[in-house]
């Protein structure tokens, strides 16, 4: 079965950590694949059947809520780029893989791409609509800028900070330190996250890239979608198992 973990996350600002809840899906394997969620996603629904088929390939498969999003401490207000990269960070510690593969969703791929650029122990991204220009935010940073901040329809709220961190990790940065392989899969009728976006990223990195366009997916791929997407993910690490003799 798999077991929920509560992860302390140092925080200098603060005299308490927060815990973060993380779910270790196990398997006898040296082959670990850590999962982001989005903006306002979690660690719930499409990530838990993820794991599951994570798991059956083969893989220790590692799903977490960042701060201030599903079961762990905090607002939301208070999750940034920053912060989750923090919380990723202090994740994957904890369980202390030798090496492991990111795969992130949204925000969550921006999250992956900057912390594989960081932590030479990742070996492999994958993303799903990854977030890749800040301009994918530029509506709800102009409602920051007249109105101090951004309230989502479900009460979830950003503020400067969220736009502080933000700029302090440009893309650029990834480009410049990102060597491993990069897959990125994209709904072709993705109208949250411009699918181009995936293809000019994929022109600028240096290291080898897979992106493909799945025609008639939205930001939220259909059922049949996320099928398509797990067995061409799995099929990609595999590839590179083969290639290189681990991922």
């Amino acid at each position: 079965m798999p077991e929920t973990h509560r992860i302390p996350v140092a925080n200098a600002t603060t005299d308490a950590a927060p815990d973060v809840a993380a779910v270790h899906h196990e398997v006898d394997s040296d082959d670990w694949l850590v999962f982001c969620h989005g903006l306002r996603s979690d660690k719930s629904g499409s990530y838990e059947y993820r794991c599951q088929q994570a798991r059956e390939a083969g893989y220790n498969a590692v799903r977490f809520d960042a701060r201030g999003c599903g079961e762990s401490d905090g607002e939301f207000v208070d999750s940034t780029l920053a912060t989750r990269l923090t919380d990723l960070s202090h994740v994957v510690d904890y369980f202390d893989p030798g090496s492991y593969a990111l795969f992130g969703s949204s925000f969550g791929g921006k999250v992956a791409f900057h912390a594989a650029a960081e932590d030479e122990r990742v070996e492999a991204v994958a993303t799903r609509a990854p977030v890749t220009t800040n301009g994918t935010f530029d509506e709800y940073r102009s409602a920051v800028e007249r109105e101090g901040e951004w309230t989502f329809d479900t009460g979830e709220r950003i503020d400067e900070r969220f736009f502080d961190a933000l700029d302090r990790y440009p893309f650029d940065d990834v480009v410049g330190s990102i060597e491993i392989p990069v897959a990125m899969f994209h709904g072709g009728s993705d109208d949250v996250v411009d699918p181009g976006d995936s293809f000019a990223a994929a022109q600028r990195l240096e290291s080898d890239v897979l992106v493909e366009r799945f025609a008639g997916e939205g930001h939220r791929f259909s059922t049949a979608g996320e099928e398509r997407l797990l067995e061409r993910l799995f099929d990609w690490l595999e590839w590179l198992t083969d290639r290189n003799g681990e991922v």
